[in-house]
């Protein structure tokens, strides 16, 4: 069921939506370029077919006039560095078909990065992901640090000249979710001026939640052994599980929770909202879909949030992190000129020194 459409963005007062053009990660080795392209052309059309609804942003200037313009900023991410395939080249590419920021791992390690979710293969970024970021910076691409590992995220904030963003990850001190973003970290990112955009997933949200979550994946590894290929018998086992141990349920006030947690650590000014719909199973009650966006507005104001301190949450510091991301690259084009480091650490340098 998909927690997003036209009139539930209307009714959830969107104002800007970034669309991501996800890259699973079993395509690391082989096609995850032309995978990105297709999704980056599908979201084009997505936004030409609902031109009264959607205008197409690469800008805070462009978000800003869509809001004038009572439509809704449509914005691209990659959602996966290895969309670029080791190269320079490619990430200038889907620059230009207008993608403004990028994830720079998904749930495996590249051979530049290292994901939170895989093994180290890096402790952090390699030489070849410290160029990913620098060029980043230069083309204005806003380097995000969901699904990247605690040292890759310090790697990336030691580099980087502009702000950085965690398009959908919560607060590790009140779920430990590897996904997550620790204390230090969060102060880290305050200093870096960046936005942590906190995601609704269940089981970044609820710790209970999280725990089942790793009691369930137990639980279907022991029925693969037990039942070898029998995958009828495995399921009909473990959806009888679920039933009697269903996973607790996590809740708007826990989000609100995180955000306040991200506040304590950062800052207002350094939180946002990243709910991850449609790109997650389970939702929290309360926060079901994009319409329910002002129930969690409502939650902050009965905390004691402040009208401007709602504002930046919902946008302002995210237009922020943008314009900053943007003027860095005005100045890195006029002091360094074009970049032409194409080097991939796929490629060895025997091989890439015959290249034509």
């Amino acid at each position: 069921v998909l927690h997003t459409d036209l009139d539930r963005l209307r009714r959830g007062r969107v104002g800007a939506q970034f669309f991501a053009a996800y890259v699973p990660s079993d395509l690391i080795a082989d096609g995850a370029t032309r995978f990105a392209l297709m999704q980056i052309d599908l979201i084009h059309r997505l936004i030409a077919r609902y031109p009264d609804t959607f205008m197409y942003a690469t800008t805070v200037d462009d978000i800003e006039r869509a809001h004038d313009e009572g439509r809704i900023a449509a914005l691209i991410g990659v959602e996966g560095g290895h969309a670029i395939e080791g190269s320079l080249d490619v990430l200038r590419a889907l620059y230009d078909l207008g993608a403004r920021y990028m994830t720079l791992t998904h749930w495996k390690s590249t051979a530049w990065a290292d994901a939170a979710t895989d093994r180290a293969l890096h402790r952090g970024l390699s030489p070849f992901g410290e160029d990913v970021v620098r060029e980043m910076n230069r083309l204005g691409m806003l380097i995000d640090l969901s699904h990247v590992s605690d040292s890759t995220m310090m790697d990336a904030l030691r580099i980087t000249a502009a702000p950085v963003i965690y398009s959908h990850s919560s607060a590790r001190a009140l779920a430990a979710h590897t996904r997550n973003v620790p204390d230090p970290i969060l102060r880290a990112v305050a200093g870096n001026g960046g936005i942590v955009m906190v995601n609704f997933a269940p089981g970044f949200i609820n710790e209970q939640t999280r725990l089942h979550g790793e009691r369930a994946d137990a639980v279907i590894d022991s029925l693969r052994t037990t039942f070898g290929g029998d995958s009828v018998r495995a399921r009909e086992t473990f959806e009888t599980w679920l039933e009697r141990n269903p996973p607790p349920r996590a809740t708007l006030s826990e989000v609100a929770d995180h955000i306040d947690h991200i506040v304590e650590m950062a800052g207002i000014d350094h939180v946002g909202l990243g709910s991850d719909y449609d790109g997650i199973d389970q939702v929290p009650l309360g926060l079901e879909d994009v319409s329910r966006f002002p129930d969690l507005i409502a939650e902050l104001l009965e905390r004691g949030y402040s009208d401007e301190d709602v504002r930046k949450l919902t946008g302002l510091n995210f237009l922020r992190v943008m314009g900053e991301a943007e003027a860095v690259a005005k100045r890195l084009r006029s002091e360094r000129g074009p970049y032409v480091g194409t080097i991939s650490p796929e490629v060895p340098p025997e091989e890439e020194a015959s290249t034509p």
